[in-house]
């Protein structure tokens, strides 16, 4: 049999090894899931005949190799920064690999290494990075088919709870990494392309930053710059575009209360606060708040913020019981980022009957025969439960696809790359449109970039 060797079993894996397991008698496959919590990989091989769990800690060297060596391709789920070791023993032992992560500088220096032995790494074919790539370049090289000129990109994507779970004032809840969430945005100024002038935004302002999107049958969703719009301009060929900028989407009014955690820096990362596991939530909230002998907790964070008496904000805040003296952190030498994740997971993790809701937006704006034109397209996509989520589905499927299109030699390119190419996206589209992941396009009036629409 021909073996996938899976490596992690977290959220976003449940659709990639359902997947494979569905096709394993047709493709003669045996699939392997490794994972540091064996019961978890145990959970999502649901005893099938033809999957095996093994215990695997990607830091432990002759373990991680020993199951590189026995397998005929190589599926990284690890969190990004753990990507690159495994990619390093699949250099060595001639193996494929495949992950969902954006390409990483280290990523990106075993590209030769990789030509050289005819290796396909496939990276960012999950949702976005991936579904995102896909789609648009679809609809990009057949723009360009018809002899059009781009002078408009605009994408959008946003992991979001469906409409029939939103219970919280947030209307949001987790569907993947939690501290992703948390340190969204972080690490330098978003930058962007808007009618031919370059355009930043500092973290302290890209929660204030936002424009409106409406998708039809789902209502009004706002979208906040993502970190580099413009590394992905000469991927996609738009070195002459006006306007570049893809960013994340939220409901309407997420993004003002998120800011509150912003200014009052909850959402660093960068240091540890003293004796945080004996801290209750109220501490932790007091501890970035001036002292006062009379002043309670919530007083001195209305008038630090400027939140008024009837702000939907501060309902936001309360319901998240942030200002509880009951509820510990219990986190040792945590990072204000780790506690925050810890506060919000009590209210935002997803219930076992909950669903999901990825939702992504693509605007091309384009010139033909002298006239400009643009599509709009959008994909919406609802989980069925908290663990066949749309985040698994939308991430796990198109990593599954592709790694069964490599290992078939229907891929073959070689090289560190990510799936622009029409060999890559177009049987994967296709694919996926089989499991109700599909675009609908509209031809709208070209209004250039125009947050008002008029």
């Amino acid at each position: 049999m021909r073996k996938i060797l899976v490596i992690g079993s977290g959220k976003s894996a449940s659709y990639l090894i359902k997947y494979l397991l569905d096709h394993s008698v047709k493709e003669n496959l045996l699939i392997i899931v490794g994972d540091i919590n064996f019961s978890h990989a145990k959970k999502l091989t649901n005893n099938h005949e033809n999957a095996q769990a093994i215990m695997l800690d990607v830091f432990d060297k002759q373990s991680r190799e020993s199951a590189i060596q026995n397998a005929d391709i190589v599926v990284s789920m690890l969190p990004a920064r753990f990507h690159i070791e495994v990619a390093k023993d699949c250099i060595t032992f001639n193996k494929n690999m495949v992950t969902a992560s954006y390409v990483s500088d280290e990523m990106h220096a075993l590209d030769k290494a990789a030509k050289d032995k005819g290796l396909v790494f496939m990276n960012e074919i999950g949702v976005d990075p991936g579904i995102d790539h896909m789609s648009a370049m679809k609809v990009i090289d057949k723009i360009r088919a018809k002899g059009g000129k781009m002078l408009l990109f605009e994408s959008f994507t946003g992991g979001l709870v469906a409409p029939e779970s939103d219970n919280n004032l947030w209307n949001y809840k987790f569907t993947w990494n939690p501290r992703n969430v948390v340190v969204a945005g972080q690490g330098g100024a978003a930058k962007f392309l808007q009618e031919g002038t370059y355009k930043y935004i500092p973290y302290n302002r890209l929660f204030r930053r936002t424009e409106f999107l409406d998708v039809e049958g789902y209502g009004r969703f706002e979208a906040y710059a993502n970190r580099d719009s413009l590394k992905y301009q000469s991927v996609y060929g738009l070195e002459n575009i006006k306007t570049l900028y893809r960013g994340t989407m939220r409901r309407v009014g997420f993004s003002r209360a998120w800011n509150m955690f912003v200014q009052l820096g909850m959402t660093d990362d960068s240091y540890t606060i003293e004796d945080s596991e004996n801290m209750s939530y109220r501490d932790f909230v007091n501890s970035f708040l001036p002292y006062s002998p009379t002043d309670s907790v919530e007083l001195k964070f209305r008038y630090q913020l400027k939140i008024d008496q009837d702000d939907i904000i501060w309902d936001k805040l309360i319901e998240l019981d942030l200002f509880s003296s009951k509820k510990m952190v219990e986190l040792k030498q945590a990072t204000p980022a780790q506690i925050l994740q810890k506060i919000l997971m009590d209210s935002w993790a997803l219930a076992e009957d909950d669903k999901d809701m990825i939702v992504m937006y693509h605007k091309f704006g384009y010139e033909l025969d002298g006239k400009k034109h643009q599509i709009d397209s959008t994909m919406v996509t609802i989980g069925e439960d908290d663990t066949y989520t749309a985040m698994s589905k939308t991430v796990g499927l198109p990593v599954a696809i592709a790694t069964l299109a490599v290992l078939n030699k229907t891929i073959t390119t070689p090289g560190v790359q990510i799936p622009i190419t029409k060999e890559v996206y177009g049987p994967i589209l296709e694919e996926l449109e089989k499991y109700d992941i599909t675009f609908k396009e509209y031809d709208v009036p070209y209004l250039g970039y125009n947050q008002l629409h008029v």
